[in-house]
């Protein structure tokens, strides 16, 4: 594996070169850390951000550059550097890991610089920076492992200088998942899980709550710019990102326009990757803006200070859920941190600084610092103190330093030890104190797997990372008001798939604004019944919702599209079901079908009265004088005229439509040839009146019965055939109306159809020109004019019927053909049997051979 240096590495590395002066060693360009010793036979390395804060020395060609300066003692970091030192004598007091071994530390503070960091790993490395060595300048004992850095963005400089010398680093809290890059950092492990893990955390956690509008920060540098982008990438899966923004809190201009743009955001759920000291200034501006109604989920880096949220703080930044390292627990931790002393170390001036952090004091050589500062005495009670140093309840970082050095410890001892006397590699013997390189170190490192004395299981994959257990936590207020963080939640990678996030809902406090789980959409979901239609030029989250068109429904929530109803099926008013298609025929409970009903049974009733008075009167000179037996035959027509047109009303049935045409066709057919035959026998009388005239005798009683039934088989013949070829049959029409199904009868065969209604039009057409011809005919033979007045009606009536009956939808269109039949059907019962009717049963005096050959002659004269 090949390694490149850059140019400011081989300037940073020569100016560290140590040299002896004085008999002592010191490095040119010498840099006074912050720092913790303690020696033993292997010393493993730290680095930690005790101080928040690092002030740059001004530089000069005239003078000396001055030490860099360090400000913000934070206690809860020293915490970790106290950890770090306690698992260090636990582990050499335990008889049964690394015997005859004793382990010590050098830890150093990097005042949460990069400058610094780098300056500390390279003496870590080189053994630099020791001005108490031996009069041989034979300084401390080389550091094998380091422990740190905290930070992503300083972990991924730092690992890169270290990995050229395969240097295992072992980082508690950097989580970036670009540092499971094995060929890029190849000697870099953690305990702290990857953010690769945090993510997908942060990510089910807003999938779990629907959230699809989501805005999310991070630090302007390469940890924050790849964990924005790996979020991003994850919730584009599922959701939207309203805004993504990389801040860099030293720039006034850059923070405003950051805080600008999520006060005009309309994400209500916030990602926020950012450090401990970034998140401080970025919370302060937030809440100065009065920038409430916002749900946070905070990053590993800063969740763990629900102290940001104390006071004012809480009404923007209360509620705020994060994701953390799971909590662990050190037996005799806390015993230990109350245990320091200032005095313990003179040269340990972290211990004074943190005596003066504690108890706001000084100790007299720095009262020239802060003139109104009361002095220190050193015996001030730590145990009184009630502070996040001594607070062991929430072990997070912690308890990843805890663990790293624990790892380190063991495989310290498998090196030592190893079966068979072998190293790592072929020809390689076990290694010793003396001799042991960082590199055989490292090995057994990625092997590591053991359990802790609490029952955890410390190991690392072929990335060099933990096995994810994550806390959810969220920022409320306890009974005493304190703002603590509650864990609401874990996450498992370990666990089933489905099954590794777990959240307790009733324990979580939402912020005051919402009072309930937030809702962070761009458009409200579209309801069962509407569909989603993206806007043009904006994210796919951002919608309006249509409503699906007739015939289409969608019962589902934020449904792309919507789907057809099947064929019998129409979309409900709200569009979100099918209902059944309403069948719509005429029935006989329609109003309309009890209408026609009604008629038809009435024109049926009224044709049997005719028929039952022309039988009794049979005998009359009126009934003889028209030709009884036609007459009794157009009777019996016209009421099966009238009885067809109920075989139009109903349900359809193949029966019914084979029936309505066929009887409708025969019945007509047979009354308008009786009124055919009738108007010949008038012509016939009248041409028979004449003297030397017999042509009565040619078209007798029996003539007339033949012609009736040739005419009405050629109709009969007609149905069979459009019975055989096509019958007509039952059909759901939607054409008219697509809600709606239109039960009627296809009529099969258009051919057939229109040679029925064509035949009925010709014997009528036939019959209204003889019957006109004959008009004027004697009054005793007057009943020509009944006849052309009869069919003038059938034929007006069947003409206006063709339009109306192909403009006419759904059940009107069978209303307006029994109309045309009913219709039709009085128009020859009334004009032909009216006036027989009016002078048999009201003028029986006219009905009588000498009153009708006397009207005769009246009317001739």
């Amino acid at each position: 594996m090949t390694f490149k240096l850059s140019a400011s590495m081989l300037v940073t590395l020569l100016v560290l070169v140590p040299v002896c002066e004085n008999s002592a060693c010191r490095p040119q360009g010498h840099f006074q850390f912050n720092e913790l010793y303690k020696p033993g036979d292997v010393i493993l390395g730290g680095i930690f951000a005790v101080h928040f804060k690092a002030i740059a020395p001004e530089l000069s060609f005239r003078t000396k550059p001055e030490q860099w300066k360090c400000e913000s003692f934070d206690i809860n970091v020293f915490q970790r550097a106290q950890v770090m030192a306690f698992a260090i004598e636990e582990i050499n007091n335990d008889p049964a890991l690394l015997p005859n071994v004793s382990l010590g530390y050098r830890l150093y503070d990097d005042c949460m610089n990069l400058q610094v960091s780098l300056r500390a790993a390279l003496a870590l490395i080189g053994g630099l920076g020791d001005v108490r060595a031996d009069s041989d300048c034979k300084g401390r004992p080389p550091v094998v492992a380091i422990v740190g850095e905290p930070l992503s963005t300083h972990s991924i400089a730092v690992s890169r200088t270290v990995g050229v010398f395969s240097m295992p680093m072992i980082s508690f809290c950097a989580s970036c998942s670009c540092l499971s890059n094995k060929l890029e950092f190849p000697s870099f492990l953690r305990t702290a899980p990857s953010d690769a893990f945090q993510i997908k955390v942060m990510a089910e956690i807003i999938k779990h709550y629907r959230w699809t509008w989501v805005g999310t920060v991070g630090t302007d540098d390469d940890y924050g710019r790849y964990e924005l982008r790996s979020l991003n990438q994850e919730l584009e899966s599922f959701g939207c990102i309203a805004f993504s923004e990389a801040l860099n809190v030293n720039e006034k201009g850059k923070l405003l326009n950051v805080v600008k743009i999520i006060k005009q955001s309309s994400a209500k759920i916030i990602v926020v990757f950012l450090t401990k000291m970034d998140a401080d200034v970025f919370i302060t501006e937030i809440v100065r803006q009065n920038i409430t109604g916002r749900q946070w989920i905070a990053s590993d880096s800063w969740s763990p200070f629900p102290i940001f949220a104390s006071n004012e703080n809480f009404k923007s930044f209360g509620g705020t859920i994060g994701i953390i390292p799971r909590r662990g627990v050190i037996p005799g931790l806390e015993t230990f941190l109350l245990q320091l002393r200032p005095d313990a170390d003179p040269s340990h001036i972290l211990y004074k600084q943190f005596w003066e952090a504690m108890f706001e004091c000084k100790f007299s050589s720095n009262l020239s610092v802060l003139a109104n500062s009361r002095m220190c005495t050193g015996s001030e009670d730590l145990g009184s103190t009630k502070t996040e140093y001594s607070d062991v309840s929430q072990l997070r970082g912690s308890y990843n330093v805890y663990t790293a050095v624990y790892a380190v410890a063991h495989a310290l001892h498998s090196l030592m030890s190893c079966e068979n006397g072998k190293g790592p590699f072929q020809n390689d013997s076990c290694a010793d104190v003396a001799t042991m390189q960082p590199w055989q170190l490292l090995h057994y490192l990625k092997k590591v797997n053991f359990i802790t004395n609490t029952g955890d299981r410390v190991a690392f994959d072929e990335n060099g990372d933990p096995v994810a257990v994550f806390d959810v936590i969220n920022w409320q207020k306890n009974a005493e008001g304190k703002v603590i963080s509650k864990t609401i939640g874990v996450f498992d990678e370990s666990a089933a798939l489905g099954h590794q996030l777990s959240l307790k809902e009733e324990d979580i406090f939402w912020n005051f604004e919402f009072g309930t789980i937030p809702e962070s959409v761009c458009s409200k979901s579209c309801l069962p019944g509407t569909r989603k239609a993206t806007r043009k030029g904006e994210p796919i989250c951002c919608f309006d919702c249509v409503t699906c068109a007739e015939g289409e429904f969608t019962d589902e929530i934020d449904s792309v599209e919507c789907q057809a109803c099947p064929p019998d099926f129409w979309s409900s008013p709200k569009r979100n079901k099918c209902d059944p298609k309403d069948v719509e025929f005429l029935s006989y409970e329609d109003g309309m079908g009890i209408t026609l009903t009604a008629t038809a049974l009435s024109g049926v009733w009224l044709s049997v009265g005719v028929l039952a008075v022309f039988i009794y009167y049979r005998r009359t000179p009126v009934v003889k004088a028209n030709n009884s037996e036609l007459s009794f035959l157009l009777l019996v027509s016209l009421i099966l005229c009238f009885l067809c047109s109920l075989c139009f009303i109903g349900k359809p049935s193949p029966l019914t439509c084979m029936l309505r045409h066929v009887v409708f066709g025969i019945s007509f057919v047979l009354c308008i040839s009786c009124i055919l035959v009738k108007t010949i026998v008038v012509l016939m009388a009248f041409k028979a009146a004449l003297p030397g005239n017999n042509m009565m005798k040619w078209f007798g009683a029996t003539q007339q019965r033949g012609t009736v039934f040739a005419l009405s088989f050629v109709q009969f013949l007609i149905c069979i055939v459009w019975l055989v070829s096509a019958p007509p049959v039952p059909a759901k029409n939607t054409r008219y109306n697509n809600a709606k199904i239109i039960f009627e009868c296809d009529i099969g065969s258009v051919t057939g159809f229109s040679c029925l209604l064509g035949y009925i039009g010709l014997l009528a057409c036939v019959s209204f020109l003889l019957a006109f011809l004959a008009r004027r005919l004697p009054d005793t033979f007057n009943e020509a004019k009944f006849i052309t007045f009869s069919m003038l009606i059938f034929c007006a009536v069947w003409i206006t019927f063709i339009p109306a009956y192909v403009s006419s939808p759904g059940k009107h269109t069978v209303a307006v053909e029994i109309f045309a039949i009913l219709a039709s059907s009085f128009g020859v019962l009334v004009a032909i049997f009216g006036p027989k009717c009016y002078i048999i049963l009201l003028r029986p005096e006219l009905n009588t051979k000498k009153a009708l050959m006397g009207r005769d002659i009246v009317k001739n004269q």
